[in-house]
Parts: structure tokens; C-alpha cells; sequence
């Protein structure tokens, strides 16, 4: 099942993923006595970072339950300021009484081929047979990656893996990925997307997903038995809710 849901600001767009995180918590500590969570990397889910991050949110969890994993990496060392990890913690996490055992990192700093095989190990160990995570937080880019799957790079074809280094085209620095059948694995899949540059992609996407699976990696991440969420502000969402009005179809 795919829900599209358009908030005015970006700002709207943190607290609603907020709630919808704080709730989806909830559901999986009651039902099976952990939260399992991978976040997303890049600047976007900077504001529900620092939102999480406020006395108010500090309490909405019992942290000791929670797991957090991280969908992708940058191979450059947690105290970076280009670390997925870096900015969740500077924004949120040190703020938290989570157990340091429950932050799962991939610690790129030990190379990026054995990060990926050391995070695969301990996705294994964590999950059993099936990678489920209870919530995965993504965000789409420009070219229409998620996580780091690049389109026309070997992990938008990966079916046996679960972490793989990968490389964005004409970019040296290399990447630690969750693969799509991790992503599409999950219970929940929650995009954030924000700002008017996103707009033509996610239109691409949320129009005709089936037509752009190839060419876009995001459009290929369709939880099997899950549900996908794409949280929108007004201008990431402008294109397609114009073109959806003058075509007359109601969306994805």
C-alpha cells in the first residue's frame, strides 16, 4: 500500500514524521518487545532530528527497547561532518539515554568492504532469516536514488545482499548501503522529501512509478508485504499535485 500526504512546510513534515515514528515505536514494543529502525542519510531528515531531539520527544520511547540502524553510509569517519551518523548524533542522539549497544553504525572508518560485510553480519545476527525492520526513514534525490542506490549502479540489481559498498558515478568517496531487498523487506517505509528541487522526481515517481522502476531506484522500493509513506512539503509535492488535477487521476 502506498499513502502520499502533503504538509505545507518542511517543518510540518518533522513533526509528522515525529508522530508517525514515536507511534510506530509503540506498536512494535507492544507487539514484539523491540523497535527496529534504519534512518536516512543527507540533509533532509536534518529538522525531525533536532525536533527528536527536544525535551518534549525525549521521553516518547523507552530507548533501551530501541534499535536504530542507518540505511546508508558515507566511508568517511562518525566525527565528519559528511556522517549520516555524525549529523543524527550532533542533532538527536547524544541528546538520548539509549543504550550505546543499540546504535548500530556502519563503521566505515574501518574500510568500506569490510564495513559492509561487518554490517551485514550484524544485520544477520539481529534479525534471523528475514531483514524486518519496523520502520526505515528514506529520502529520494535529484537523479532518483534512495539510500545509496545510484540508478545504473550494481546495487539497483543486488538480490542476495543485505549491505553493499557502492559508488555514486563520478563521485570517489564510496558508500555502505542497505539493498532493496532489506528495504523492501520492511514493515513501514516512511520517505521524507522537501523543497522545490525535489519536485520533477518525485512527480516521475508517484505519476507512473511502474515506468520509471529502472531508471529510478526509489520507484523500485515497494515493501512486499509492508506499507510505503511519502511525507511531502508544498513545494516537493507542487508538480504532482498539478498534474494530478489536470489529468484527473488521484495519484499514487
Amino acid at each position: 500500500m502506498v499513502e502520499v500526504r502533503v504538509l505545507p512546510t518542511e517543518q510540518e513534515v518533522a513533526q509528522e514524521a515525529a508522530e508517525r515514528f514515536v507511534k510506530a515505536g509503540r506498536e512494535a514494543i507492544a507487539a514484539r518487545g523491540r523497535y527496529a529502525v534504519a534512518l536516512a542519510g543527507g540533509s533532509t531528515p536534518a529538522p525531525l532530528y533536532r525536533l527528536l531531539g527536544e525535551p518534549a520527544w525525549r521521553e516518547a520511547l523507552p530507548w533501551e527497547r530501541v534499535h536504530l540502524f542507518w540505511g546508508d553510509e558515507r566511508c568517511v569517519p562518525p566525527d565528519h561532518p559528511d556522517s549520516n551518523y555524525g549529523l543524527a548524533w550532533r542533532e538527536w542522539l547524544s541528546r538520548l539515554d539509549i543504550p550505546p549497544a543499540n546504535l548500530h553504525r556502519v563503521r566505515c572508518e574501518e574500510g568500506p568492504e569490510q564495513a559492509a560485510a561487518k554490517y551485514e553480519e550484524e544485520l544477520r545476527a539481529f534479525f534471523g532469516e528475514e531483514p524486518a525492520f519496523d520502520l526505515i526513514f528514506l529520502g529520494v534525490g535529484e537523479d532518483g536514488h534512495t539510500a545509496s542506490i545510484f540508478p545504473s549502479t550494481p546495487a539497483v540489481l543486488e538480490t542476495r545482499r543485505w549491505a553493499m559498498v557502492n559508488h555514486r558515478l563520478g563521485e570517489a568517496l564510496p558508500r555502505v548501503t542497505l539493498t532493496l531487498p532489506v528495504l523492501n523487506a520492511a514493515r513501514y517505509v516512511l520517505f521524507l522529501v522537501t523543497g522545490e528541487r525535489k519536485a520533477v522526481v518525485v512527480c516521475r515517481i508517484l505519476l507512473d512509478p511502474t515506468l520509471h522502476r529502472n531508471a529510478l531506484p526509489a520507484a523500485r522500493v515497494r515493501p512486499w508485504a509492508g506499507m510505503v509513506t511519502w511525507l511531502l512539503d508544498a513545494p516537493a509535492a507542487s508538480l504532482w499535485l498539478r498534474l494530478r488535477t489536470s489529468s484527473g487521476t488521484e495519484g499514487a
